[in-house]
């Protein structure tokens, strides 16, 4: 198998491979920054946010933007230390974070060049933040069996940051003018109100927002409830309107390959040429989104960024989604998620809330 991607910013047409088993037809392809890789972290959710970000700041007319997703991170490490002492070590504690949580960085802390603030040391090739969740959930554990009887954790734990992540400066300079985090996300033009998060879960009312329960959701945040059918028109109307979609789901499944550039739903899993051309897809209900997120089978694995959309061969749809862990497979980074892959182990999504259409915005509580 020898599929290539072509990108339409590469002004060719087509997705195809040599024997021409799958055939990809772009429809819509919004302008996206160059695919990164997030190393051996799971901070999925910093670069799938900020690429979105970057997009939109694209599409603002802002040209393109390398913000640095470490800054970000950092300052979410800090929120989450401070909450699992305030919560005395029972809480959620580790890599994992959701797009919201990018939004509460942009609103109070600001955003960083990359160029300014890469989060590597010098002897760093990799990001790879496991000995600096260990060593820092290990001192937190420490102040949590004091009781917290001193003041000083922030210090102590700022140089551990500082010791795996490089120092922050409180101001820098940056393509000749000086800013502040806050200043420089400010000159960007990114207002942090203008995003929403959507699900779309039974156990919940529809129309009305709930704190979703999945582990990495640390700082509760809530998500607006609607039915699947108006969750993907969302997203389609989102993609036909350049606007980008920032995605939360489930990847554990057997019929994702990242290798391959592909994720489906296969009525046959025991397919031997799953990831060589189309093959018949499960149909997917709202009961059937409900009972896989209940019995954890769909879980809050990775994000990722929806940039666009495709069609096979046969016209099944595909969305043409941008990953964070390098150029790697046969498409460089990117992947073709079907659309009942999509529909099914979708766990959230943010998006701008100019694409919300009136009448479900009017119904939402």
């Amino acid at each position: 198998m020898h599929k290539k991607l072509f990108l339409l910013l590469l002004t060719v047409a087509t997705y195809s491979n040599l024997t021409a088993q799958y055939i990809f037809t772009p429809e819509v392809q919004m302008e996206c920054t160059a695919v990164k890789s997030q190393g051996s972290t799971g901070t999925c959710w910093s670069f799938s946010t900020l690429s979105f970000l970057e997009s939109e700041l694209m599409r603002m007319g802002q040209g393109q933007q390398d913000l640095s997703e470490m800054f970000v991170v950092r300052n979410i490490y800090k929120d989450k230390a401070q909450n699992y002492l305030l919560r005395q070590g029972s809480a959620s504690y580790g890599e994992g974070s959701l797009s919201h949580d990018v939004m509460k960085v942009l609103k109070y802390q600001g955003l960083m060049p990359e160029a300014i603030y890469s989060g590597k040391t010098k002897k760093d090739t990799i990001h790879n933040h496991g000995k600096l969740v260990n060593e820092t959930k290990k001192l937190l554990d420490g102040f949590v069996k004091k009781k917290n009887k001193t003041t000083n954790w922030r210090a102590e734990y700022g140089a551990l940051l500082d010791q795996h992540l490089g120092g922050v400066e409180d101001t820098f300079v940056y393509e000749g003018k000086t800013y502040t985090p806050q200043t420089y996300a400010t000159s960007l033009g990114i207002n942090h109100e203008d995003y929403v998060t959507l699900t779309s879960y039974t156990h919940h009312p529809f129309y009305d927002s709930f704190i979703l329960e999945i582990p990495d959701n640390y700082s509760n945040g809530a998500y607006w409830n609607i039915p699947m059918e108006e969750l993907m028109a969302i997203i389609d109307t989102a993609l036909h309107n350049n606007y980008t979609i920032a995605w939360d789901g489930d990847v554990s499944e057997k019929s994702f390959s990242a290798r391959s550039g592909m994720a489906i739903l296969p009525t046959d899993i025991t397919r031997t040429d799953l990831f060589d051309q189309p093959g018949a897809e499960i149909e997917v209900t709202q009961e059937l989104r409900q009972s896989t997120f209940e019995d954890f089978s769909t879980t809050d694995d990775h994000l990722m960024h929806l940039i666009g959309v495709a069609h096979d061969q046969v016209g099944n749809k595909y969305y043409i989604t941008k990953n964070s862990w390098g150029q790697i497979g046969e498409f460089n980074g990117y992947l073709m998620m079907s659309e009942a892959f999509v529909k099914l182990k979708t766990v959230g999504i943010m998006v701008h809330r100019d694409m919300i259409p009136l009448d479900i915005v009017e119904k939402m509580r």
